[in-house]
């Protein structure tokens, strides 16, 4: 039976690559964005290299649409313990980054307008449009609140002896720290592939039967994460 055609092992295999792929594409995307390779004052960078944007939002909104899979795979592997709390953390953290990852097109609209207007008076109408009350709170917040979740669910899985304690911090802390070009960048990608990855690894290595929770006890593989 081809991996397609076996519903246990792709879903696994997909979850598990993208939790170890949605880091490494997010430290490539931070390094092609060009206001946060910068840093500082990034008035009219994005206008200035409207190439590099239209490299640098596409892999960031595309590092988050691959953490989707990874954070159905982990409420997945949530049974026995702490179920309720692993399912109610997941939802915010799926609903959250689906958020997140759209706010990755705002780059485009500052582009365009520092290049049609003044920088400075094109950057500004393009805070204003992220200051809007449906922008903040229809994206923004819950994108944050999708980070948050990311962590909780972290914790759930640990909680349920499905993962380490420290991946969820490790998680948390290279998302976070990741944008601070570029000692940031280096320890954040670090961090976030270290997190997500030992997670990611877990599901690759472990059984299709301890996958959907025909096994009664975790794998080895899984086991030596914590």
């Amino acid at each position: 039976m081809s991996v397609l055609a076996d519903p246990r092992t792709f879903r696994r295999s997909a979850a598990g690559i993208c939790l170890i792929v949605a880091p490494l594409v997010y430290v490539v995307a931070i390094v092609a964005d060009p206001a946060l390779r910068q840093g500082g004052d990034t008035v009219g960078v994005y206008g200035k290299y409207p190439e590099q944007v239209s490299v640098s939002a596409p892999l960031l909104h595309w590092s988050w649409v691959l953490l989707l899979p990874g954070i159905i795979g982990m409420i997945h592997l949530i049974r026995g313990r702490g179920v309720i709390f692993g399912h109610i953390a997941g939802g915010l953290a799926f609903l959250g980054i689906v958020n997140f990852s759209g706010l990755m097109l705002g780059d485009f609209f500052y582009s365009r307008l520092e290049r049609a207007l003044p920088a400075a008076q094109g950057a500004m109408l393009a805070d204003q449009a992220f200051a809007d009350p449906g922008a903040r709170y229809g994206f923004q917040i819950p994108g944050f609140v999708g980070l948050l979740g990311l962590f909780l669910l972290g914790l759930a899985l640990a909680y349920a002896r499905r993962g380490p304690w420290w991946a969820p911090f490790a998680m948390l802390a290279g998302i976070l720290v990741g944008p601070i070009f570029p000692f940031g960048t280096i320890a954040g990608g670090a961090l976030y592939l270290a997190g997500a990855g030992v997670i990611g690894l877990g599901m690759l290595r472990m059984s299709d039967d301890e996958w959907s929770g025909e096994s009664a006890q975790p794998s080895g593989n899984l086991a030596n994460t914590r």
